[in-house]
């Protein structure tokens, strides 16, 4: 019996969400027509692919094996794909992104809108996880692009673009006593509760290696899993916290939160955009950095028009 690529879909499918049932909306199937797609496929190779557990299903050894080989054969025939895609001027194709929280959720969106206004053709689709996650995905090879914050390169992974300039801000209540300062001292952080992301957030590494650096000794720390909560727990007074410029415009701008900067420093990175270093780097990867980085200078101009007002270095 041949083996088809709608059977090695569906045992994917099932074997990352761990249940048909999940399986089956994300691919909008119905259950017995994806339980008969693993069957044939076990008929097929001659092995027990997934164990039915009570309650969701688990790859056995087998599965696992060939877990690995389809996501390459996935990946190899999403390059052929871009590949004639390429040929025919990205009239057509797809782009699959993944990008940290503060990228994902607060600089691309208005990048990807440009690039869909001149490539309609290509599909994106974007998938948003702390930078650990999105790293180790790009190894595994189920993403074209990664955009992450601190980064340092590891096997299976290449940078190709490191432009975007991001700064860390403090934010605290506009009704915190430190509600009307532009600026405070580092060595006052330690009298507050500092809210922070979890352990992977680059903006977490980020923070913690600059301060460390300066020798900032902090006091009581709050974790918190996402950017969007911090923000809400410094509104609702539960502590202060360093977010990242982006996360915060609206919100400072419509005095919901106040932002200011430690005196005796600056916490800034880069957001990378990195990919597989096995992979060829399709057309529309190629296009959609080039509109990534053309984003950079409109970036740096409202960067150092912020910096004159607040008063400080512009460099």
């Amino acid at each position: 019996m041949d083996i088809t690529i709608r059977q090695l879909e569906v045992f994917l499918a099932v074997a990352r969400a761990g249940s048909f049932r999940r399986a089956a909306e994300t691919l909008h199937l119905s259950q017995p027509a994806l339980s008969q797609h693993v069957a044939e496929l076990e008929r097929a190779l001659g092995a027990r692919l997934l164990e039915r557990l009570a309650r969701h299903v688990v790859p056995t050894e087998a599965g696992r094996v060939l877990a690995e080989h389809a996501t390459r054969m996935f990946s190899n025939l999403g390059n052929a794909r871009d590949a004639v895609g390429e040929i025919a001027g990205l009239k057509r194709g797809s782009l699959h992104i993944g990008a940290s929280t503060t990228p994902g959720i607060y600089v691309l969106p208005p990048v990807i809108a440009a690039f869909e206004r001149r490539y309609p053709g290509i599909a994106v689709s974007v998938e948003i996880a702390n930078s650990t996650a999105i790293e180790e995905r790009i190894r595994a090879g189920e993403l074209d692009l990664g955009i992450v914050g601190a980064h340092a390169l590891r096997p299976g992974e290449e940078c190709v673009s490191a432009g975007l300039i991001d700064e860390l801000v403090l934010i605290v209540s506009p009704a915190h006593r430190w509600g009307r300062r532009r600026h405070v001292a580092a060595t006052r952080l330690g009298e507050e509760r500092l809210l922070v992301r979890e352990e992977g957030s680059a903006t977490r590494q980020v923070m913690e290696r600059a301060l460390q650096r300066a020798g900032v000794r902090l006091g009581r720390v709050m974790e918190l899993g996402h950017t969007e909560a911090i923000k809400q727990g410094v509104m609702a007074g539960l502590g202060i916290a360093f977010v990242s410029a982006h996360a915060v415009r609206g919100e400072t701008a419509s005095g919901r939160l106040h932002e200011l900067r430690l005196r005796e420093l600056r916490i800034r990175r880069h957001f990378h955009v990195i990919h597989h270093d096995e992979r060829t780097l399709s057309a529309s990867a190629r296009a959609f950095i080039e509109t990534f980085e053309a984003s950079q200078g409109r970036a740096r101009a409202k960067e150092k028009d912020k910096s004159r007002r607040l008063g400080a270095p512009a460099g």
